[in-house]
Parts: C-alpha cells; sequence; structure tokens
C-alpha cells in the first residue's frame, strides 16, 4: 500500500510486553533498571522512597542496581511500577520546564486525586493503582485523554 505525500506510515503497532513471560522480563529488566536509576536521581528520591516506589525491591538490592551490580529480574509488579513512573516523568517534562517538572512529585498539590499532599506520598501509599492515576492525571492535563 503507498503512503500518501506528506502522510506518515508508522507501520504494524507492536502489542505491550507480556509481562507474565519471565524471558519478556529479562530482556526488559536492564533498559528499566537504567530509567529508574536516572529518574531516581534527577527527582532526588531517597533510598526508601523509591525501593517503596519499585515495589517489592530492598534497599540492598536498590544500591547494588544503582552500583550496575545487579543482574535479576525485576517483577511483573516492579515493571509496571516503572512503567508508570517513567510515563509521569516524560508527561511532566512535557508540560513543564525541567525544573518545575522535576520538583513537580515534591510539591503540595490541591487537585482533587491529591488533598493538598506531594503526588510521591500519594503514589507511595497507593502503589500502582496511585501511581496509574497519577500518570492519567499527567496524560490529561497534556490532552492525551
Amino acid at each position: 500500500m503507498a503512503v500518501a505525500h506528506g502522510a506518515r506510515d508508522f507501520g504494524t503497532i507492536k502489542p505491550p510486553a507480556n509481562l507474565a513471560d519471565a524471558a519478556s522480563r529479562q530482556r526488559l529488566t536492564p533498559a528499566a533498571v537504567t530509567g529508574v536509576v536516572r529518574l531516581a536521581d534527577l527527582w532526588r528520591l531517597t533510598s526508601t522512597e523509591i525501593c517503596s516506589l519499585i515495589g517489592d525491591v530492598s534497599e540492598r538490592t536498590w544500591f547494588r542496581m544503582k552500583k550496575g551490580e545487579w543482574d535479576g529480574v525485576l517483577s511483573q509488579d516492579s515493571l509496571t511500577r516503572i512503567s508508570a513512573l517513567v510515563g509521569i516523568f516524560k508527561g511532566l517534562r512535557l508540560l513543564f520546564s525541567e525544573q518545575l517538572a522535576d520538583e513537580w512529585i515534591r510539591l503540595p498539590n490541591k487537585g482533587p486525586l491529591y488533598g493538598g499532599r506531594r503526588p510521591l506520598d500519594i503514589m507511595i501509599e497507593g502503589g500502582i493503582p496511585k501511581l496509574l492515576q497519577v500518570r492519567r492525571h499527567i496524560d490529561a492535563l497534556r490532552g492525551g485523554l
């Protein structure tokens, strides 16, 4: 099929990775670890905060991840959490200046989802459901929903 002049051919859309599949998790883990280490640095997260956000990662494992000395495989839960965090990060960077984007999770928010609390605290306390709600909120602000 020919593509009209000026039109983009995006090809076939690939389905999301099957995170229940051990081989998929093994393949995705190195990039996820690299991304979340960088994200934790940019957001100035403590080891306790990032371990809570990631889920089933101990502080000892986190320190090994940061040093590049961890060769484990992330769980489906942790990969889902990291995916949500990366989506939040990307959305914030599209919405705000770099400085505000990186501080946003630490700032009290009067929106109904947050009730005057920091998005960081809401995400830590609420786990995956709240991580996904925050991501949807950021996407909605961008006009993505």
